[in-house]
């Protein structure tokens, strides 16, 4: 009797096991799963279709502690020209113009411009387009793509061979403080919708600045950046970072490597859609838990970048301010902002 008992309780046992394994089958094979992101109560980034095939989620990088790298490392006269991630910084001196053009111009690239002319802002597009004809990538074929709210307020400038112009419509912000939030997802959606395939390098730049000299092919890379003309100079402790602990833009204070301008950053096309995605991701974060960030999209570029190390970084004299004296250790400066009325732009 006991064995009898005993075979039918094994034999019940396997069935069951055996039904078990036959649902979890099923389940995995043919039932839908749906993942809900905790982190971003907003779907519709969510529900977007990206086009892009180097898609990948956003993993940030452990923080680590370390002597801030100092751009006047030695002497004022003399710039730092390697970070200690052995990234180059790239300042007239630093490279040879001619063998970088014999290396890069067989390669047939294609490099794309982004500017933002919103409002006011549109009345900067001829004099950038001008200069950036005259000193951008000359010998390369060039895209620009300006992004606006008026298109058709955006002149047409006579643009040299290989050199196209793409405006792309966006939507109107009733106040200048909102124009900036949303630039990194507006072109991490252009990337994956359209940019992806026309172009190789991207670059991200202020449209109220101009190109005053040559900037080529020494400023190709994965990932760059571009140092801040205000603080080149100071020690991480009063860089204007994001301090307060809410924010995922917030940088402790032994973070930090160079205060980095949000003026100017690119890469190639596949790195920019992946930082751009990511500073929108952390801004949208942010945005729904009512916080924006001390300097909003420049906030969180800053801390994208102490994560995510640029793996070329540009010297001030390709993010210069007018305004300020020009300091003995730039021979030279490319790209440069123009005296501006701020509060007209603004009103």
């Amino acid at each position: 009797m006991r064995c009898r008992t005993l075979a039918l309780g094994l034999g019940f046992c396997l069935l069951a096991g055996s039904a078990l394994c036959v649902l979890w089958v099923y389940a995995e094979h043919w039932l839908p799963f749906y993942y809900v992101p905790y982190y971003l109560p907003c779907p519709a980034i969510f529900n977007m279709k990206l086009q892009y095939r180097g898609e990948r989620p956003f993993q940030p990088v452990a923080g680590s502690q370390y002597p801030q790298p100092k751009l006047l490392e030695q002497r004022p006269t003399d710039l730092l020209t390697l970070t200690p991630w052995l990234a180059p910084i790239v300042s007239e001196g630093t490279f040879d113009p001619e063998l970088l053009q014999d290396i890069y111009r067989p390669l047939n690239l294609t490099v794309g411009l982004t500017v933002f002319a919103v409002g006011k802002y549109t009345h900067f597009v001829p004099r950038f387009l001008e200069s950036a004809e005259r000193f951008f990538m000359q010998g390369y074929q060039v895209r620009y793509y300006v992004f606006t709210d008026d298109p058709a307020a955006i002149p047409r400038v006579p643009l040299g061979p290989g050199r196209t112009l793409g405006i792309v419509p966006i939507r109107k912000y009733p106040r200048w403080e909102e124009v900036s939030v949303p630039r990194m997802e507006t072109i991490s959606q252009h990337i994956a919708q359209r940019a992806y395939r026309e172009v190789d390098y991207l670059f991200c730049v202020d449209v109220d600045m101009v190109f005053r000299n040559h900037w080529g092919p020494e400023t190709l890379g994965d990932l760059v950046a571009a140092i801040h003309p205000s603080y080149y100079a100071s020690p991480r402790q009063q860089f204007p970072y994001e301090r307060r602990h809410v924010s995922t833009a917030f940088v402790a204070d032994g973070e930090g490597d160079f205060y980095y301008g949000g003026a100017v950053f690119g890469g190639r096309v596949d790195r920019v859609y992946d930082f751009t995605r990511g500073c929108h991701m952390a801004i949208l974060a942010d945005k729904a838990n009512g916080i924006m960030a001390a300097w909003q999209e420049e906030s969180h570029l800053n801390r994208r970048f102490i994560s995510h190390k640029p793996s070329k970084v540009l010297s001030p004299e390709y993010l210069w301010d007018d305004t300020k004296p020009r300091p003995p250790g730039l021979k030279l400066i490319r790209f440069s902002s123009l005296d501006k009325n701020s509060r007209w732009l603004r009103s």
